[in-house]
């Protein structure tokens, strides 16, 4: 089993009296990529400053690779990479200048060539001596995170990393952080309200709820849990006049597709094997198979 690197144990954080954080815990295991979902104002932000030691719980304990960021800040602070949605860029610097800069303040060793070395790896090398405010946002969040992973940290967390990019922005964002994961196993931390472009990313997935952990576990441990029943849209040359076939409720119907009502996965093997004795199948889709459908499922199971 994969090794622990973060724990929350029953975290509290209150601003005033508006609890931000609710009795938190869960845990984050090395070489993961992490999903901490949930809509705005859920405690996404404030997890990864309590996590970093930029503010202290209320109660409860929190450590990094065992380490306690209440009293050891600057410990767990070495060990961790921070990407706002700002990207904290001095924009009238070069992009190489911003990260010889930075290296500086992280004492990191042979720092241009580690900022070099960053550079190409985050397709920056070009315009490494271009100034950062002629850069595009997305250009900005690969600057960003280069300047996060400067001094080699374990943990890298991502705040709302694909706002303001367009849509091939986020799909090239996405998949650096996926190489990166792949090539040095950093541990990644994604916190975002966009569920759907993360669903193919993350190996695991935190729903955040009023500060308080709504449900934890893969895709398939979350479908297997809250999609007790689903809809199966089948392409086959199947004609059926009734509103069921072999026992399976048929509910929705167009030229060449059939829909059908099953309780579960389990039942797609046995419908497709009846269909398969009288007529071709050219597709099968689960419909609505994706992590917004399940998030909402969970909150309608919680509540």
């Amino acid at each position: 089993m994969a090794k622990e690197l973060l724990r929350f144990e029953n975290v509290t954080k209150a601003y005033s009296v508006t609890p931000v954080i609710n009795n938190l815990s869960f845990s984050v295991y090395k070489g993961e990529i992490l999903g901490l979902l949930g809509p705005n104002g859920s405690g996404k932000t404030t997890t990864i400053r309590l996590t970093n030691g930029v503010i202290y719980p209320d109660t409860g304990r929190i450590t990094l690779d065992g380490y306690d960021p209440v009293t050891q800040g600057d410990e767990v602070r070495q060990r961790c990479g921070v990407l706002t949605e700002s990207a904290g860029l001095y924009e009238h610097l070069t992009a190489l200048d911003n990260l010889l800069f930075f290296a500086e303040l992280y004492e990191v060793d042979a720092p241009k060539q580690r900022a070099v070395e960053l550079l190409t790896d985050f397709g920056l090398a070009a315009v490494a001596e271009k100034k950062v405010q002629t850069f595009s946002t997305g250009m900005k969040k690969r600057l960003g995170i280069a300047k996060a992973l400067l001094h080699r940290p374990q943990v890298l967390f991502l705040d709302e990393p694909t706002t303001g990019l367009d849509p091939e922005g986020t799909r090239d964002l996405l998949n650096y952080i996926k190489k990166l994961n792949q090539k040095e196993q950093v541990t990644i931390l994604i916190a975002t309200h966009l569920l759907k472009q993360v669903q193919d990313l993350c190996h695991r997935f935190l729903f955040l709820h009023q500060g308080g952990l709504l449900e934890a576990g893969t895709f398939a441990e979350l479908e297997t849990k809250y999609l007790r029943s689903i809809s199966l849209q089948v392409e086959t040359d199947l004609e059926v006049g009734e509103n069921e076939f072999a026992g399976y409720r048929i509910i929705g119907r167009e030229p060449g597709v059939l829909r059908f009502q099953l309780n579960g996965k389990a039942e797609i093997p046995l419908l497709l094997k009846e269909i398969l004795q009288s007529a071709a199948v050219y597709s099968v889709v689960i419909d609505g198979r994706n992590l917004e459908t399940l998030y909402f499922k969970v909150r309608e199971a919680k509540e």
